[in-house]
């Protein structure tokens, strides 16, 4: 399928669907499954325009993956074959990383509504899915004010999220991902720092692991280390440098929010000193240049969300790049889908009438 920019969506086998069994109504409400049923064996098949919105100031994603279920698995079986019914649909919509506005219609679906009933509980799953990462994402990218944001919510869902909330990431401005999973979808790879398992496992010895992990990868990518294994960020980060030289790109503070690292230890009383704190920072950052260490850069980790960057880069804190991680899967961002028109009458529920979109784009079939 081709979009009516200048560009392309994302083609549909790039999401590897679980096509039959989606086909088969697996994945499905039961009751748009009986729908479903019911048309088909009354042999009726009025054609619907169903209209899908949501309810927030959002930005959108999930949208290609949603055309994708519905060119590969809307159609019928005749016989025991699969009889597509993509071509007869005439669908049309928004793009993966468009800004919208609460109600606004981001996509239509019009067609024989048997051959598409069954599909409404997935494509309204994925917007919902995708769109709470993309709408997260572009808010601390916002906040950062043009700072790398690294996508770092993997260990805090399921594995089979990965791909698409990586993409969904992605297009709303997140600079790296950490696995290869949320990369695939573009082709890139995940990135990562020097972590405190790795740490564990050379003794707890930052440098040494440090060290090893550089003289294998430095020529693949950035080094950048973890330095709050032993709470002693600055003397960490001071150690490190000064073994690795340039082949160190950046240092990492991720210390725990019950914690207080011990170059903060004799200031308490003055701050909230637990965790990441901007002190923190500047200690490690006026130690770096001091020691002549001005090109490695400072990411910082730990508990951070939008309104915690926004005080960050407020208070001028010293910060190159934030990871983020849990604060990404919160909330939410629920989308809606209404039969408007049947057989070119309107015929809708109460207060949700057909709100024609002129953004939208027609979604033009894929050719045999």
């Amino acid at each position: 399928m081709t979009s009516a920019r200048n560009g392309r969506r994302l083609a549909p086998e790039t999401f590897q669907l679980p096509v039959e069994k989606m086909r088969d109504g697996y994945y499905s409400d039961a009751y748009f499954t009986f729908t479903r049923e019911l048309l088909e064996h009354d042999d009726h098949h009025p054609r619907a325009l169903v209209q899908v919105f949501q309810r927030d100031h959002s930005v959108l994603g999930g949208v290609d993956e949603a055309l994708a279920i519905l060119e590969l698995c809307a159609g019928h079986r005749e016989g025991g074959e699969w009889v597509s019914a993509w071509k007869e649909l005439e669908v049309h919509a928004l793009f993966d990383g468009d800004e919208v506005e609460p109600w606004e219609t981001v996509m239509t679906i019009e067609g024989d509504y048997a051959r598409f009933a069954h599909l409404e509980t997935l494509y309204l799953g994925v917007l919902a899915r995708r769109t709470l990462i993309s709408k997260n994402v572009r808010d601390v990218v916002a906040a950062a004010g043009g700072k790398p944001i690294l996508y770092f919510p993997a260990r805090f869902d399921h594995w089979h999220v990965q791909t698409g909330d990586g993409w969904a990431a992605h297009i709303s401005g997140a600079i790296g991902v950490s696995t290869d999973a949320q990369a695939s979808w573009w082709g890139g790879k995940g990135m990562g720092t020097v972590p405190h398992g790795l740490i564990a496992a050379y003794g707890g010895d930052t440098v040494l692991a440090t060290t090893r992990f550089a003289d294998r990868f430095a020529d693949e990518l950035d080094v950048t280390v973890l330095v709050d294994f032993e709470n002693d960020s600055v003397r960490t980060a001071l150690e490190v440098a000064d073994a690795l030289g340039p082949r160190l790109w950046g240092v990492r503070l991720d210390t725990s929010g019950t914690m207080v690292d011990r170059s903060l230890w004799q200031e308490m009383g003055r701050f909230t000193p637990t965790g990441v704190v901007p002190e923190l920072v500047w200690k490690v950052r006026r130690a770096l240049d001091n020691a002549g260490h001005g090109r490695i850069r400072i990411v910082v980790s730990g508990g951070f969300d939008a309104e915690r960057i926004r005080a960050f880069e407020a208070a001028g804190v010293p910060v190159d790049a934030y990871g983020v991680g849990s604060s990404l899967l919160r909330g939410g961002n629920d989308f809606t889908a209404d039969v408007v028109r049947v057989d070119g009458r309107p015929c809708a529920k109460v207060g949700r009438e057909e709100r024609p979109n002129p953004r939208l784009a027609r979604v033009t079939p894929t050719e045999d």
